[in-house]
């Protein structure tokens, strides 16, 4: 019973630790660009949304305090997270991904539209490189450098760690930079992006998973499937049961074809 308890409490002490964080990031304003640029679309607003009120600031992770599966995306769309006020919701992404994660058994259902929806995520938790709504989707790398700090927190806090899945190449370059400083060395040989590649750093880290990001351009031409993106959640939950395959570094643990680039 005490084991029990002092479990319960561990996970009060972990989300109240996620709601300071979550806190502390919604009132960022470290990088004057991004500032401007968030607030602009939040008082310009895109039409199909005037009567909406826009968050109109940094935008904090999302999901399960106790998930040992993290998904890192890039930053919040304009008019999506940025109005929102949660990661992937209100948008044509988020649509491609919580379809996938519904598919795979991490949400609770397969369209994510604002934060009072009712969405739930089981054993996954959701942050980003940058946090702040960018211009033409492109952070600098100063204001990437400013934001890290928030990722390695939430990488931090979340204890039972086991896989990370990381959507597109700024993802991944920013986790692997993280994962890095944590090792207190690179991983050697160096891995490459590639869709669908798993990437493992040997048993004390978590086991990496590369992704296309399922931005409108990716699944507009075809170059990400929602078969491609449920595959890698697919892998995700495998390797979390045991029935991972192979994933010695630079191997590519779904079926179908290893893609390079963003």
């Amino acid at each position: 019973m005490a084991g029990v308890t002092d479990t319960k409490a561990a996970r009060e002490e972990t989300g109240k630790a996620f709601a300071v964080l979550a806190a502390e990031i919604s009132q960022c304003r470290r990088c004057p660009r991004l500032v401007e640029y968030r607030e602009r679309m939040a008082r310009e607003k895109r039409r199909a949304y005037r009567d909406w009120d826009y968050w109109g600031r940094p935008v904090p992770g999302f999901g399960d305090p106790d998930a040992r599966l993290l998904i890192i995306g890039l930053a919040p769309a304009a008019h999506g997270a940025n109005r929102t006020g949660r990661m992937f919701t209100g948008d044509r992404s988020g649509d491609f991904l919580y379809r996938a994660l519904y598919e795979t058994g991490f949400a609770s259902q397969p369209e994510s539209r604002s934060r009072e929806d009712g969405l739930r995520l089981t054993g996954a938790y959701i942050g980003a490189a940058a946090r702040c709504a960018p211009p033409d989707n492109r952070p600098s790398r100063d204001e990437m450098a400013a934001c890290r700090g928030y990722l390695e927190r939430e990488i931090a806090l979340l204890k039972n760690l086991t896989v990370v899945v990381a959507l597109g190449r700024i993802a991944f370059d920013t986790y692997l930079s993280v994962l890095r400083d944590r090792r207190g060395e690179a991983i050697r040989p160096a891995p490459h992006f590639a869709h669908a590649a798993v990437f493992d750093a040997g048993p004390e880290w978590p086991l990496l998973i590369a992704s296309y990001h399922p931005s409108q351009q990716n699944t507009s031409t075809g170059r990400l499937t929602l078969a491609m993106l449920t595959g890698v959640f697919e892998t995700a939950r495998a390797a979390l049961t045991g029935r991972g395959g192979n994933t010695s570094a630079g191997t590519a643990a779904t079926a179908g074809e290893r893609r390079r680039d963003v």
